[in-house]
């Protein structure tokens, strides 16, 4: 059975994933910032920038099933007595909503293979490689975007964090299930995500965006092959979401669950809803509206943190202008 990690954060303390592996060479990855966000190259292993496409089918190669299967799944933990961020009362949004559109995939067909209720081929599993050298995974989807090659998770997915580094080797697999990979696989370009994640861990900043190459089943950008949900932010702190993911405690993380509900704010600039499911789940889409006849909705927040061991809550940061400076930030790097 495959081993779960379990995390146990604590906001303002740096957290450390130690795992057997050969270690990755030290290497201080060129990084952009810009309001509040930053952005590095994706790299490899053992270090190396990847900026081809034959260093990006290395990365896909790497990922064996096997090495996919003993993946560890990687999730924080809500801080003990289930205490939030901040006790402050939460702010209001930052601004006006602001939504955009999902986008269907330019390859016909691909809706064939979507068989499962509440399940979306926009959905998948991310697999990267730790400080360390080993390997963990997290739940992902694409977000749509005009240049059709952005893959929306969780903050903690792409860099562990304050003390922390960025991720390596990172991979997406749309809809993946019990180890199939229908539409393949997608490396990562460039890892993004808020600098408070980075600075300090902050769950309301705990969002990432990846920027992907081109690949899979097809040899094409990620949204032209499976499509990818919309975008909303400053909709508010109680809206109606379906969450999805591949949590570990539900089917071993192997296949797509979800949860329906109506969230709330616990505090701070965060979300939360009721849901069992636990490790693994995170960086799964919270989605407004979502169609089952089409696969797709509007990504309103991110699966971030639980309880531990669970009790049927998890938190997501609170998606308002913040989440939208991130998007625009990870189009602009974009290569067209």
């Amino acid at each position: 059975m495959k081993s779960t990690l379990r995390w146990s954060a604590i906001a303002g303390m740096s957290i450390a994933l130690v795992l057997g592996g050969a270690p990755a060479v030290s290497a201080s990855p060129t990084t952009t910032q810009s309001n509040g966000n930053t952005s590095t190259v994706a790299r490899t292993l053992d270090g190396r920038a990847i900026t081809n496409d034959r260093i990006a089918k290395e990365v896909a190669e790497f990922w064996t099933p096997e090495r996919m299967a003993s993946a560890v799944d990687l999730t924080f933990a809500r801080p003990g007595g289930g205490a939030v961020e901040s006790p402050a009362l939460a702010p209001k949004p930052t601004g006006p909503a602001g939504a955009v559109a999902p986008m269907a995939p330019r390859i016909a067909g691909t809706d064939d293979v979507r068989t499962m209720v509440n399940e979306s081929l926009a959905v998948g599993k991310v697999y990267f490689t730790v400080p360390g050298g080993g390997t963990a995974s997290c739940s992902a989807s694409t977000v749509a975007s005009g240049k059709r090659r952005l893959v929306m998770t969780a903050g903690h997915c792409v860099h562990g964090g304050r003390g922390g580094q960025w991720y390596s080797n990172w991979q997406f697999v749309p809809r993946y299930r019990n180890g199939a990979r229908p539409f393949g696989t997608f490396v990562a370009s460039s890892l993004n995500t808020r600098s408070a994640w980075i600075n300090n861990s902050s769950y309301a900043e705990d969002m990432g965006i990846a920027v992907m190459n081109n690949g899979g089943s097809y040899g094409l950008k990620v949204v032209d092959t499976v499509g990818a949900h919309g975008l909303r932010w400053n909709y508010g702190y109680t809206v109606s979401v379906t969450a999805l993911g591949y949590p570990s405690n539900l089917g071993g993380g192997e296949s797509q669950y979800y949860c329906q509900g109506t969230t709330w704010n616990p505090g701070g600039q965060q979300i939360r809803m009721w849901c069992n499911m636990t490790y693994g789940s995170s960086g799964g889409p919270w989605l407004q509206e979502y169609n089952d006849s089409t696969g797709y909705g509007f990504i309103n927040s991110v699966v971030s943190h639980g309880d531990n061991p669970g009790n049927g809550q998890f938190d997501g940061p609170y998606f308002d202008d913040d989440i939208k400076s991130l998007y625009d930030f990870a189009e602009s790097i974009s290569p067209a």
